[in-house]
């Protein structure tokens, strides 16, 4: 069961600005993410390549990349930083899918399906080697500083998540704070590192590390929201996997506080002791409707993608400025 989520901004916003600004040097981080997933042992390609290959967007190197035009920067460190970014990406996704036991991701099979839980988590561990090695190359302490703390707030976001799953309880402080480790981080580190290279006054260094965090927190709300409003072809995994895998999400948060004492023990069944029914699904979703749950998860999204634009008013017109704020109308209109 799906449902309609009301939307007020641009429900056909796109990043091809952003794609297209970004292409040439988008070329030369794919040619550097190729090269660095070499290795004799064969496995390793496979396994990396099975994910890196399988469609995804790239929004979070194509924003180091914008964020160093922004900043206009001139030389080429961008490009390792980018590609260090997204084997972060990668790596991270390769573990979660083993901490999830999920068995898609992106529409296809999750690797660990393929080739198992110990090679998911052993390939993740050798393209963080690799995201560390390309961030030395760069030769900029600063950046290797930005995204080697953002590699531990990461692991510390998902040991949050894990301390909270199938725990009711949890607040929406609490859960705001998880997310901003688990996926907000990377992308906050990733708009700042380019701006670092260019070497940008500390006030424009914060407001681009603002963009990042704040695009990051709406981006995994509207997640949330599309996994219980979204559909499975545009989730590229089954609706409902977060509250199979019982995952205290934003719309759980809400509809358990907002509800009854016979809707909070119904939450407390399925999610804390795991006796979830194949009609379960159907009725959550009503009663995130009935109290608006999914609605107000994206009007929440929308509230980060505000302060997400107007962290780059302090940056004057341009293309790349117009293209970074349509980014966030697009990562909002998912969920339209």
């Amino acid at each position: 069961m799906a449902v309609v989520i009301p939307f007020e901004s641009q429900p056909h916003a796109t990043i091809e600005k952003l794609v297209a600004l970004v292409a040439a040097d988008m070329k030369r981080v794919n040619a550097a993410i190729l090269s660095r997933t070499g290795s004799q042992v064969t496995m390793i390609p496979e396994v990396a390549n099975h994910l890196i290959s399988s469609g995804g967007k790239r929004l979070r190197p194509m924003l180091t990349i914008a964020m160093a035009a922004l900043a206009d920067y001139a030389g080429d460190g961008h490009i390792r930083l980018a590609a260090a970014v997204e084997f972060m990406h990668t790596a991270t996704l390769l573990h979660d899918d083993v901490v999830d036991e999920s068995e898609m991701r992106r529409g296809k099979l999750a690797a660990r399906m393929l080739w198992g839980n110990e090679a998911s988590v052993l390939v993740g561990d050798f393209l963080l080697g690799q995201a560390f090695r390309m961030m030395v190359e760069v030769g900029n302490l600063r950046a290797l500083e930005i995204l080697s703390s953002a590699a531990a707030v990461i692991a510390e976001g998902e040991v949050m998540q894990l301390a909270a799953a199938k725990n009711t309880a949890t607040t929406e402080d609490e859960y705001l704070a998880v997310i901003r480790g688990k996926t907000a981080e990377l992308f906050a580190a990733a708009c700042e590192v380019g701006p670092v290279l260019a070497g940008l006054a500390k006030a424009d260094l914060a407001a681009c590390r603002s963009y990042g965090m704040n695009l990051g927190i709406a981006f995994q709300l509207v997640d949330d929201a599309l996994d219980y409003g979204g559909k499975a072809a545009k989730l590229g995994k089954n609706v409902g996997d977060d509250f199979r895998e019982g995952k205290i999400t934003l719309p759980v948060v809400l509809s358990f506080r907002r509800g009854s004492a016979e809707e909070r023990s119904f939450w407390t069944r399925v999610l804390e002791k795991g006796e979830a029914t194949d009609s379960d699904l159907e009725y959550a979703i009503a009663l995130m409707n009935r109290h608006r749950a999914i609605e107000d998860t994206v009007k929440r999204a929308q509230h980060y993608g505000g302060i997400a634009k107007d962290a780059l008013a302090l940056f004057p017109s341009s293309p790349v400025k117009n293209a970074l704020e349509e980014t966030v109308d697009f990562c909002i209109a998912r969920a339209h």
